[in-house]
């Protein structure tokens, strides 16, 4: 970690987190051969060299021994350098492991040529172990340790054999076990297997995605294994395009939580504690101040996420007990910083002091589609927000954003699904996104071609951004430099294959409507071409607006699965052009009306209205995903919508 890329107040409180926390013997890897319970395979022989990958995986096994004591995740991996080319890609080793929960053993690390095995683990100082945060600039501090070892000598022919164990012990999850094991390496992989065995008696429960494989379940010394064993297999495709949840092929979870309720029910007093503060805490005062100000619970909540929003940064502590604790929302005051968890906590804290319901929610950034059809775990999440309820309606605060304006913003999230963290449990919700009413961008491009068609015509493009990218907008106008800024949006809309040069760029905010407006001008030089079959003069606008086609798939898991559209999107697109002599003789040609394709709904307009043609597109999705006949079906309209011209037409 290098300490000069940290402010000294952060630094300062993140080395007072390390003080609470004690450093434990496992902060070095262990090297010993693997435990008893572990079935050491034979490395198997290769497939014929003729048509094989420059790399190919002779076995890569997995075994898993779930205990409420304590897991332990065995891992093997036997690899041929088949062509030179593979020996790019396998420069060194490495494992990285948490120190705090987790302990690390090396059992080997050797290249066999020849027969003869050439033991890299013979002087164990040549493993180098590094703490460092790779993701310090982007404000995350986890923790995590790597051990690292460079691969000298590897030759084309080399097999390279790797094995490890960690062990994990976390106190947080209350002797809770999980495991994942998927089927991903590319290429032909000579073995898989995955063992993963726990005490019989365990309330353990598991379940496979498609591509996987049926594995056998078997009990014998008092303990149950669920297994699968496969040569020569090819790790399963994700089909093309699908939702999320089609996409996780290959997979197998293994829980030893017996439902989310119980999920929630763990995690319901680290939040209570987190965020229970004194009359006397800072933070009581800055409720009462809100409160002051306003008797309108949703005008309260909005304040309280303001507050923290803008009086807290955003820093993610996953050390010690930090992956799954929040911070106290008093330290997340004073250190003015907080990761989701953290930020959460003192979210918390304010609502209850304004007499607001309020109570977090587990979800996941990013990959929350199909969650409700996973086995329970604690895994299943990567972020907590917060809902609170108001007159029977549910608004949504997430205190790791930034710049939110508009109590609008409080809309449900994209996350598909939550659980809320109550100390009585409860059950995974659907969250439902609201569909989009105000477009998300809407832009206005006016050419003004008056002088004629010889002349450089004046450009002004307006684009009014809401919702989201309007809030960002206002981020990056108060991080970045105004001439900054203005580079960036000339160059990118400048376009000297269109002829389009802009020249100067302003903005303005309107954060009561919750939009935010960038305005460019310039000049374009337009290009009005002959049509030879019709003698006249033409200028192009553009192609009729469509989604884009929908791949075809190769055959493989969920191969009919629906498709997967932007949902919720709203996006308009006008073009007006003053045409010289009045308008008069000009005609145009474009799409007028209103068409439903491939989960979108395309309304059009095309005319002459005085001396202004314009043309106008707003693109409306209608639905989060369609079946895998109808995106069939849809290329075909698709294309058609594409081939219609949109164009102005000079008269003769």
């Amino acid at each position: 970690m290098s300490l000069r890329l940290v402010p000294a107040l952060i630094l300062a409180s993140i080395l007072a987190v390390f003080a609470a926390t004690p450093t434990l013997a496992s902060d070095q890897p262990l090297y010993a051969p693997p435990a008893g319970w572990v079935d050491v395979a034979p490395v198997p022989p290769p497939a014929a060299a003729e048509g094989a990958t420059a790399v190919q995986v002779l076995l890569d096994d997995h075994q898993v021994r779930l205990d409420p004591a304590g897991d332990a995740f065995y891992a093997r991996r036997a690899i041929k350098i088949f062509k030179a080319e593979g020996l790019a890609g396998v420069k060194s080793v490495s494992v990285i492991w948490s120190p705090d929960t987790e302990s690390l053993t090396f059992h080997t690390l050797a290249i066999i040529r020849d027969g003869k095995v050439i033991d890299l683990l013979a002087d164990h100082k040549t493993m180098l172990v590094l703490r460092r945060e790779t993701n310090l600039e982007q404000a995350s501090l986890d923790g995590r340790i790597t051990a690292t070892r460079q691969i000298d000598g590897l030759q084309v022919g080399d097999i390279l054999d790797f094995a490890y164990t960690r062990d994990r012990s976390d106190p947080v999850l209350q002797g809770h076990s999980f495991d994942a094991e998927q089927i991903a390496l590319p290429g032909l992989i000579g073995r898989y297997r995955a063992l993963i065995s726990w005490p019989k008696g365990e309330a353990v429960s598991w379940k496979t995605t498609p591509g996987f494989g049926e594995p056998v379940q078997t009990a014998k010394g008092g303990r149950v294994t669920l297994s699968l064993d496969k040569t020569d297999l090819l790790a399963p495709k994700a089909p093309i395009g699908a939702p999320l949840r089609f996409r996780r092929v290959g997979l197998l979870e293994v829980t030893s939580f017996k439902s989310w309720s119980e999920v929630s029910k763990l995690m319901a007093p680290l939040f209570t504690k987190a965020s229970t503060i004194a009359e006397t805490s800072p933070i009581t005062t800055e409720a009462r101040v809100i409160a002051a100000s306003t008797t309108d619970p949703k005008a309260r909540a909005f304040a309280a996420l303001q507050l923290v929003e803008n009086k807290t940064r955003y820093f993610f502590i996953g050390i010690g007990e930090g992956s799954y604790v929040p911070a106290a929302a008093d330290d997340t005051w004073a250190r003015r910083f907080g990761d989701c968890k953290a930020k959460t906590a003192l979210l918390l804290a304010l609502l209850r002091n304004l007499g607001v319901d309020a109570e977090p929610v587990l979800v996941n950034l990013g990959a929350g589609d199909g969650i409700d059809e996973l086995p329970p775990s604690v895994a299943a999440f990567n972020h907590v927000i917060v809902r609170v309820k108001i007159d029977g309606k549910s608004y949504w605060l997430d205190g790791t954003r930034t710049g939110d304006t508009n109590p609008e913003s409080m809309h449900a999230p994209p996350h598909k699904w939550g659980l809320p963290v109550r100390s009585s449990g409860a059950e995974l919700e659907k969250i439902v996104e609201p569909q989009i009413t105000v477009p998300t961008t809407s832009t206005v491009i006016r050419l003004d071609a008056s002088k004629g068609l010889e002349d450089l015509a004046t450009a002004r493009i307006e684009i009014t951004y809401s919702g989201i990218l309007a809030t960002q907008l206002r981020a990056l106008v108060a991080r970045a430099s105004r001439a900054d800024l203005e580079r960036s949006f000339r160059q990118q809309y400048s376009s000297p294959t269109t002829g389009l040069e802009i020249e100067q760029v302003t903005w303005r905010d309107d954060p009561a409507r919750d939009l935010f407006t960038v305005e460019m001008t310039g000049t374009d030089d337009m290009d009005w071409r002959k049509n030879p079959d019709l003698g006249v003069r033409e200028f192009r606008v553009g192609t009729g607006a469509a989604p884009r086609p929908f791949p075809k798939r190769d055959s493989g898991p969920n191969q009919d699965a629906p498709f997967a559209i932007a949902y919720p999107s709203y996006s308009r697109t006008r073009t007006e052009i003053v045409l010289p002599n009045g308008g008069q003789g000009f005609t145009v040609r474009g799409p007028t009306g209103v068409a439903r394709v491939a989960g979108y709904e395309i309304a059009s307009g095309t005319g002459i209205q005085g001396n202004v043609a314009s043309f106008t597109i707003d693109l409306h999705s209608v639905t989060s995903e369609i079946t895998a006949a109808e995106a069939k079906a849809a290329n075909n309209e698709i294309r058609k919508l594409r081939d219609v011209d949109s164009l102005v037409r000079a008269p003769a």
